[in-house]
């Protein structure tokens, strides 16, 4: 009878075990447990994460081998005599001059281009001393210099010629003396007094002295003469407090680097436009600005200027392709 076959199967001890080999699946699809499903995703973890990690590998490797051939260039210029590197750079200003007279038509522009790099150099000098409050690396007597021969040029902008370069002068004056009583006043604890021991008055009194030696011979007042003369030949060298005080800390954080370099760069292409604006007129451009050796001396200030911070542009570009963020200046650099 059903009923009793089916008591005997409940009764029977085998019954169970023959009941889960039945229900049991075929042994070639076995039901996936819990500790295998985690095992799975640690399989596919560990793979996508390899992936990734090879991803990033590569990412690195195609970096490495596109900085390699720069690394050694620079490397192979570090390793030459000072000559052979004074020469590689006249050739190298040349090079660049002669991009630049292909690719712009309008060298005036380069004058916008330039003041353009000066401001953004700025810009970096008031995010530091706004953002990281500190002025470390900064040299005051750079700014103090920078005020004053901006501060006469103004005043011959306005007695001489009146133009947009008197408005932005106007602002890097004021950026300027903004900066000056920042590292004075709000700031001074940070300032590098020991370090910026370099003494202005041995770039100020030169300057001056070959002023009124050479000066432009135009029919302005004399003093008005004088005084353009003197600003221009101050600006060629009143980036050397700054250098001088890089060369004794050794170390130069990525502010103070951003904002030299892009004086350097500036400056660049301030004797850039000079430099063709003479190559275009045949020479006529230095008897346009005046007999003697005023035309000259314009010319030779603007090529002081750039090849005072030529050292340091080579050790920033040196440092930005090696991946360092803070530039180390060797001994007798800049």
């Amino acid at each position: 009878m059903p009923l009793s076959r089916s008591a005997s199967c409940c009764c029977d001890v085998n019954a169970p075990r023959r009941i889960f080999k039945l229900s049991s699946p075929p042994s070639s699809f076995p039901h996936p447990t819990p500790s295998t499903n985690a095992s799975r995703f640690l399989l596919v973890g560990s793979d996508c994460s390899r992936g990734r990690g090879r991803g990033r590998e590569m990412d690195s490797k195609t970096r490495k081998g596109r900085a390699r051939p720069i690394r050694a260039v620079v490397g192979w210029v570090r390793r030459r005599s000072p000559k052979v590197k004074a020469s590689l750079s006249v050739i190298a200003g040349m090079a660049a001059l002669v991009f630049i007279r292909f690719i712009v038509h309008d060298h005036d522009k380069l004058f916008v281009v330039a003041e353009a790099a000066h401001a953004l150099g700025i810009s970096v000098l008031i995010y530091k001393l706004i953002k990281e409050r500190t002025c470390d690396g900064l040299s005051l007597k750079t700014q103090y210099l920078t005020a004053l021969f901006l501060a006469v040029r103004l005043y011959c902008s306005f007695v001489m010629e009146y133009d947009i370069h008197t408005v932005l002068d106007c602002a890097t004056l004021a950026t300027t003396l903004w900066v000056i009583y920042m590292i004075w006043f709000k700031l001074e604890s940070s300032y590098m007094k020991e370090k910026d021991n370099f003494a202005i008055h041995y770039v100020v009194l030169p300057c001056a002295i070959l002023a009124f030696a050479v000066h432009p011979s135009t029919t302005h007042n004399l003093i008005d003469r004088i005084s353009w003369a003197f600003c221009v030949y101050l600006e060629a060298v009143s980036v050397l407090p700054q250098l001088r005080l890089m060369q004794n800390t050794k170390i130069v954080e990525p502010f103070t680097a951003h904002y030299v370099f892009a004086l350097g760069v500036s400056r660049f292409l301030t004797c850039a436009h000079w430099v063709l604006q003479v190559l275009d007129t045949h020479g006529r451009l230095l008897t346009a600005l005046g007999r003697g050796l005023w035309p000259p001396m314009v010319l030779l200030a603007e090529i002081v200027q750039t090849f005072i911070l030529a050292d340091f542009c080579y050790y920033y570009v040196k440092s930005v392709v090696g991946g360092q963020l803070v530039l180390r200046l060797p001994s007798g650099a800049v």
